[in-house]
């Protein structure tokens, strides 16, 4: 997980990006709203930082919304210098998170799983109810 000074940097950069983007790329083409930083993991010596990015939508505009952000990464720094200050500005690295994507899907196929063998899963959940 890291020295407790990373995991409060960590926090503050997620903090402050996640505000930086849904505040100054709000516009037409840049959907703010389906995107969430998820995390920020910065190497130990604080020069790079990995934001990870939740998007809702398809594939497609997946890529484009993670490429825009990786383009526009500087702008991200500049706003974020105003407020965070430390020895060293990370230089950012937007990736795209699919843990929540991986979560949904588990979640639909326990649902569907339920759907087709519902006396399966009522019996799981009166066991449970006993303990």
């Amino acid at each position: 997980m890291g020295t407790p000074r990373l995991v409060r940097v960590n926090e503050l950069l997620k903090r402050e990006i996640a505000e930086d983007l849904y505040r100054n790329f709000s516009m037409s083409d840049f959907d703010a709203a389906s995107l969430t930083v998820t995390r920020v993991e910065c190497t130990p010596d604080l020069r790079d930082a990995d934001v990870f990015v939740s998007i809702f939508g398809h594939e497609e505009e997946r890529k484009r919304m993670i490429g825009f952000l990786n383009r526009h990464k500087q702008e991200v720094v500049r706003l974020m210098i105003k407020r965070v200050k430390l020895k060293y500005t990370p230089r950012l690295h937007f990736r795209l998170d699919e843990s929540i994507e991986g979560g949904d899907h588990i979640l639909s196929l326990l649902a569907e799983m339920e759907r087709e063998n519902p006396e399966a899963f009522k019996d799981n959940n009166q066991t449970d109810e006993k303990s």
